[in-house]
C-alpha cells in the first residue's frame, strides 16, 4: 500500500505532539497520586449514578475531597 507524498513527513511531525499531549494530560490528571485520581474518577462516577435517581447527588463530591483531601497529606507525610 502506497502512502501519499509527504505522508510520513506529516506523521513524523504529528506523532511526537499527540504523545507529548497525551503525556501532559496523564501528568496533569495523575500527577504524582494515581490513587487520588482514581478516588476523583469513583467519586464522579458515584455522583453521575446518583444523579440519574431521586436522590439529591451534590453533596457527593464534596464529601469526597472531605476523604480525599486527608488520604493525599497522609501519603504524602509518609513518603517525607
Amino acid at each position: 500500500m502506497e502512502h501519499a507524498p509527504g505522508h510520513s513527513r506529516i506523521g513524523q511531525a504529528v506523532i511526537p505532539r499527540l504523545r507529548a499531549f497525551a503525556a501532559f494530560w496523564y501528568d496533569f490528571i495523575v500527577g504524582d497520586d494515581w490513587v487520588i485520581a482514581l478516588g476523583v474518577l469513583v467519586a464522579l462516577l458515584l455522583t453521575y449514578a446518583v444523579s440519574r435517581t431521586a436522590v439529591p447527588a451534590w453533596w457527593l463530591l464534596p464529601a469526597a475531597v472531605g476523604v480525599l483531601l486527608p488520604v493525599s497529606l497522609r501519603r504524602l507525610m509518609r513518603r517525607r
